[in-house]
């Protein structure tokens, strides 16, 4: 075997420690550095965050995009609440009763702050009309209107009545009332005829008089329609001197109003509508202690005097939202009010179900029946946000099964409408409002991982109104510039959560934390949820020491406690194989098996172990068997992997004769499914070991893609795969020749812990790296894989000769079967 020491990989590349000298220079302490402004690492999506915010045009909403923890929630609302504040104030939206149909309330817009006191001066015009309508009706004018109306009156009726009297008392009748009824009786001289009298008359003197009784009762009956005709004359007049008079008493009032709102049309018309329903609804403010709830009425006097206790009445008659309450019809819904705004609104919704989003129309229970109105509509997130920016959580709106489709509907349409839910799917129609839209000009911000981006992209209206992405990515550069960034988010944690500040040694931890975090010696994560977990921590060990500044083994100690806290499940694992209860050599030689390496995952924490892969050879037309695959426990990544393997045995072995071979591939004790092919070479080392009859060390473990080609192909999960065969042997105890051979193109990965590049440092522990399949064997068998000759003939001893030889062994066992 020619020298493995070329493969291996030198100490100094495992790790790329960051150097205090050269890339923390510009500092002494976390706390020497300025502010950090905005976010970092994230220049594309700073950029697709400008672009989308600057677009005023229907559509541009935008989705942002990325990891859990890279602070794409945090800077967006950072960002957003800064170009808000240059935004104009949106108006204020008021509902007000609609007088010609009642369920359909009206909407209108004030000026910022306006509003509130509009809701205010028609409170008060209605305490007003309460004072000062009644006293229209207690003055003289209305008085003697009043008196003229009755005097007149009455002398029309007495004509009428004399003029019957006379009709009648000339045709020898008197007159008598019964009830409703004007009964005409007989005169006898200057009295009423008796009944008795009149039965003792005859017949043909009774006729006669019951006779000329039916023609004069006639005459008095058109008499009588002209008395009632008069009466219905007379209330008519009554009626039109009442409401005159309630409106002589607002009119003037309500005029002062139309003055002040002159500019706004809508509150002109409704004023005008306010006057006409005051006088035709007059009763209600000259009647006013007897529409008020039972339940405080009776506390007042009724003397008449204007007492402390007769003021607190007006004010919660006024302020009753009580249904039933006659002032309700004039009353202001402040629907969303904009007095204390700054600029353009950002809400930020954290529970975004449907009603906290578009608002709802409340009901009240009254009399064992449901009740509502116009100042019962509730404003929503959305409504509130209008005029500004509204931002969600993609994960949370899509909780709710009506919000997203609702939320689609206002942006395409424009308008944010109030209305529960099921209220146009019901089969039996109920009694509800149904309030004019109100103008919908809001951007909706989503934040979400890929997951809710992929499910919402799916929808054909999502690309029509989110047409702007904002990718946050995991990772960036570690340059000296982001470095410097770096250290700047360190000390502005510090600062805003009144951390300790790191010194230079901490912060060379914390930045090879973040390498080890993205899985590359030339990036840094920008999880910065993950790192700042790390600072609150070793702030944590600091202040328990009593030091002034967090000092790297602090740092260290802070990682390795998160590690411990989530680490269980490994360390049972590791103590089944160290128990022999899992099988795992980790010295000696096989035929047929190796050990793999794999990444696995619980409750976010990642960590490596160790799986046997074997393969069993023999002849037959088959091809490779995954027996993962054939037990349907196979993702479809791995058997794409180990279907690969046939093309590169097809291309090596069977240019000039079939490839007449079965072998089947598994892993052992493995019951809860495979994928990924980053096991792929090892199961490919498996199989060519099988073939050749040459063992393979069990010292060492390997993972790597491989392609039909024999490259070596990169694979994620480096350093937990490393560091999890190295925690077993560590257990078993290290001898000096166990290692781990990752791809070549992996190295750049590294990023491991200390106990590992010690081991390697002092010969304990080794790591090499490989590019093609030929070099991987000859480091697990310390055997040349061989090099065709110009017949296509591998050397003798080398293991694809004896692999060549058992496919033909194999290939003529198949033809003598055949024949």
């Amino acid at each position: 075997m020619s020298n493995p020491n070329k493969y291996k990989i030198p100490t100094e590349r495992l790790k790329k420690i960051c150097k205090i000298e050269e890339e923390l220079h510009f500092c002494q302490t976390s706390k020497d550095v300025e502010i950090l402004q905005g976010v970092i690492g994230q220049d594309r999506a700073v950029k697709s965050m400008e672009f989308g915010l600057s677009m005023n045009v229907p559509g541009y909403n935008i989705f942002v995009l990325g990891p859990q923890g890279t602070g794409k929630s945090t800077y967006t609302q950072s960002v957003v609440s800064k170009v808000s504040g240059k935004g104009p104030i949106p108006n204020d939206w008021c509902y007000i009763n609609n007088f010609s149909e009642w369920d359909k309330p009206l909407a209108i817009s004030l000026p910022p702050g306006k509003g509130k006191e509009f809701q205010k001066d028609m409170d008060k015009l209605i305490s007003n009309l309460t004072i000062y309508i009644p006293k229209q009706f207690e003055g003289s004018t209305f008085l003697q209107q009043k008196d003229v109306l009755i005097q007149k009156t009455n002398e029309k009726m007495n004509v009428i009545l004399r003029d019957i009297e006379k009709l009648a008392l000339d045709s020898g009748f008197g007159i008598q009332q019964s009830g409703q009824r004007v009964l005409l009786i007989p005169l006898k001289g200057d009295r009423l005829i008796t009944p008795e009298e009149y039965q003792q008359l005859s017949l043909d003197e009774r006729e006669a008089i019951d006779n000329k009784r039916s023609k004069i009762a006639k005459e008095i009956d058109e008499k009588i329609r002209d008395v009632q005709i008069s009466q219905k004359i007379a209330e008519e007049q009554y009626m039109d001197l009442e409401e005159q008079t309630a409106r002589n008493a607002a009119e003037p009032l309500i005029n002062q109003l139309k003055e002040k709102y002159a500019d706004i049309s809508e509150i002109i018309n409704y004023l005008d509508n306010v006057l006409k329903d005051v006088a035709e609804n007059h009763t209600i403010f000259r009647n006013v202690r007897s529409v008020v709830n039972e339940e405080f009425a009776a506390e007042f006097n009724e003397d008449g005097e204007n007492s402390e206790e007769e003021e607190l009445f007006d004010t919660k008659l006024l302020e009753s939202k009580d249904s039933k309450n006659p002032f309700t019809r004039y009353k202001v819904n402040l629907f969303v009010n904009n007095e204390d705004a700054k600029g353009a609104p950002v809400v930020v919704e954290s529970n975004p179900y449907y009603y906290n989003l578009f608002g709802k129309i409340e009901y009240k229970n009254h009399m064992m029946t449901t009740m509502t109105d116009f100042t019962m509509i509730k404003s929503g997130a959305l409504q509130r946000a209008n005029g500004g920016y509204l931002i969600l959580q993609a994960k949370d709106l899509l909780m709710d099964p009506y919000a997203w489709d609702a939320l689609k509907k206002a942006l395409k349409y424009r308008q944010a409408l109030v209305e529960n839910i099921g209220e146009q799917s019901r089969f039996v129609p109920t009694v509800t409002l149904k309030p004019e839209p109100i103008p919908l000009n809001v951007k909706v911000i989503l934040v979400g991982s890929f997951l809710y981006y992929r499910f919402l992209s799916a929808d054909e209206d999502f690309k029509k109104l989110f047409k702007v992405n904002v990718d946050f990515d995991v990772e960036m550069d570690r340059t000296s510039e982001n470095i410097q960034h770096y250290v700047s988010f360190i000390g502005s944690m510090c600062e805003q959560e009144n951390l300790k500040h790191l010194n230079c040694a901490a912060m060379s931890k914390v930045i090879e934390f973040g390498s080890r975090l993205a899985d590359d010696q030339d990036k840094l994560s920008t999880r910065f949820n993950v790192v700042s977990e790390i600072l609150y921590e070793a702030s944590a060990l600091a202040d328990s020491d009593n030091l002034e500044f967090v000092d790297a083994e602090h740092v260290e100690r802070a990682i390795k406690n998160k590690k411990y806290r989530s680490n269980m499940i490994e360390e049972k694992m590791q103590q089944q194989i160290a128990r022999k209860k899992v099988f795992i050599d980790t010295e000696g030689e096989v035929v047929g098996q190796v050990n793999g390496l794999s990444v696995m995952s619980s409750s976010g924490y990642s960590f490596g172990l160790p799986s046997r892969i074997t393969a069993r050879t023999y002849s037959g037309r088959e091809g490779i068997i995954n027996i993962e695959r054939e037990t349907e426990m196979s993702g479809n990544i791995h058997s794409k992997g180990v279907l690969t393997l046939n093309g590169y045995l097809g291309g090596k072995f069977a240019q000039e004769k079939q490839l007449g071979l079965t072998a089947q591939v598994t892993f052992e004790q493995l019951y809860g499914g495979v994928e990924g092919d980053s096991a792929s070479s090892a199961e490919l080392y498996a199989i060519l070991s099988s073939l050749s009859d040459i063992p393979i060390k069990q010292s060492m473990a390997v993972t790597g893609s491989v392609n039909q080609m024999g490259e070596i192909q990169p694979i994620g999960g480096v350093n937990e795969k490393i560091e999890g065969f190295f925690d077993i042997c560590s257990l078993n105890g290290l001898t000096g020749y166990q290692g781990v051979i990752i791809p070549e193109s992996n190295v750049t990965n590294l990023m491991l812990k200390d106990e590992v590049i010690n081991a390697v440092s002092e010969g304990r522990f080794h790591i090499y790296s490989v590019k093609k399949i030929e070099e991987g064997l000859e480091l697990l068998t310390g055997i040349p894989a061989g090099e065709p000759d110009k017949f296509g003939e591998y050397p003798k001893d080398s293991i694809f000769y004896f692999v060549n030889q058992k496919l033909r062994e194999f290939n003529k066992v198949l033809e003598a079967v055949e024949e």
